[in-house]
């Protein structure tokens, strides 16, 4: 039998996840109520957050195949750094949204960014504000300890990010949300916000509500996480995480040159985290083992992050090494399987077990059957079992008189191609290629 406890649960979290297993997507909130293995991943990257909580960086790619959990590794990293205190950030790299651009591809990424900040007990994004208006009020309980006006304390922060690169703009933009703040101008508040948020497409726009000359671009986007990392930290936050899924989609770019540029971009922050440049700042990548490993176009492809990226030589068989910036995510076992199952039989039933829809009997035969149909390879997507098994508890609500066992019967299960996989075409390389009007 299970050994769940017997918990009530939120009926809007549990609902909110349940809706996003039948979707096949992971779901934003709750995630930590289904979650199952990953234990030695897990306990890796906890170890990742404490050295960037000390001032250092942070550097993860999560591979593994087309429906392992990677987009719900990264979601269960943000929801472990958001309860020690760190700020997230997350999105999903597009043919709109990049790690480099010449055409606001990477600002757009770097706005995506920003529209997902999160902190604990603010997870649904859109907490940038907050995290600013913190940056002010610590700063007046500093002043109060210190027995110094809160101005004194905010120019001594500022001073901080002046010495940065790009730190000089946000330092200004922070002085006209703080004017703003004092003079209860909302225009102002909002305009700085905006800027934050890489909204402000044109220089003009920009120093015409705020009196600076920079906004944020392709150009310098990098450098304005890394500034924000040090805001963060200023507000008594731990540091910033940044998650970022879909890296199949630098593997897509047609253009050779374009993509070199993006894997350079990576480079950059592999080495950045590395020689400690960038305090305070994460950066958690996921991918598919194709895209790290496609010989012509994938992460390997690029010789400098294929030498620092490589394997452990000595980590073979049951010999294994979590530590490095790769980190692949194992088939699951089909205990595994059970007891992720046993979870959103859990989450359906709010954590009422006198209210589960099925027995465990009916667990072990739906994955006897799906493993029946495609064999072990159900191991490696886990994502399109569970969205079956929540389809089959999702009829048995509505239809209560229905028997479990003639649904498990029902189940029509095959694995399903990665429709986002790398395509095999001609490699152009043109500069002005991805140029537009």
């Amino acid at each position: 039998m299970s050994d769940l406890a017997v918990v009530t649960l939120r009926r809007d979290e549990c609902d909110s996840v349940m809706a996003a297993l039948r979707a096949g997507v992971v779901p934003r909130s709750g995630a930590y109520l289904i979650q199952v293995g990953r234990r030695r991943e897990i306990e890796s990257v906890v170890a990742d957050l404490e050295r960037v909580a000390r001032g250092g960086g942070m550097f993860r790619i999560v591979s593994g195949e087309y429906g392992a959990g990677k987009s719900f590794f990264l979601n269960l990293v943000e929801t472990i750094a958001q309860a020690q205190k760190f700020v997230t950030v997350h999105a999903d790299l597009a043919p709109g949204r990049r790690l480099h651009g010449a055409n606001g591809q990477a600002r757009a990424l770097y706005a995506e960014l920003m529209a997902n900040v999160s902190t604990q007990g603010r997870s649904v994004g859109r907490s940038l504000g907050s995290v600013i208006e913190k940056f002010f009020t610590t700063a007046a309980s500093e002043g109060l300890a210190r027995g110094v006006e809160a101005s004194i304390i905010v120019e001594e922060r500022l001073t901080l990010l002046e010495e940065m690169s790009g730190g000089f703009d946000v330092a200004q933009v922070l002085r006209a949300y703080g004017r703003g703040i004092a003079e209860d101008n909302q225009i102002l508040v909002s305009a700085a916000l905006r800027w934050l948020r890489g909204e402000y497409t044109t220089r003009t726009e920009a120093r015409s509500a705020l009196g600076v000359r920079q906004i944020v671009g392709d150009d310098n986007y990098y450098d304005i996480l890394a500034v924000l990392a040090l805001v963060v930290r200023q507000s008594g936050y731990s540091g910033l995480i940044v998650a970022i899924d879909e890296m199949v989609n630098l593997a897509k770019i047609p253009q050779a040159r374009i993509r070199e540029q993006n894997y350079e971009r990576l480079l950059l922050m592999l080495n950045d985290s590395l020689q400690r440049n960038t305090a305070g700042l994460g950066f958690i990548f996921g991918a598919t083992t194709e895209t790290m490993e496609h010989s012509r176009r994938g992460v390997v492809s690029y010789a400098a992050l294929s030498t620092r990226l490589s394997a452990n030589e000595f980590a073979e068989g049951a010999l294994v090494d979590f530590a490095g910036p790769v980190l692949p995510l194992a088939s699951l076992s089909a205990e595994d399987l059970w007891v992720l199952c046993a979870n959103v039989r859990n989450v359906a039933a709010y954590g009422d077990t006198s209210a589960y829809l099925v027995p465990d009997e009916a667990i072990t035969s739906f994955l006897a059957h799906v493993a029946g149909k495609v064999g072990a390879a159900y191991f490696l997507t886990p994502r399109q079992s569970i969205r079956e098994f929540a389809d089959l508890l999702a009829v048995l609500v509505q239809n209560p008189e229905t028997s479990w066992d003639a649904l498990v019967e029902r189940v029509e299960f095959s694995i399903e191609e990665e429709d986002e996989g790398i395509v095999e075409a001609e490699i152009v390389d043109n500069e002005f290629a991805d140029f537009h009007l």
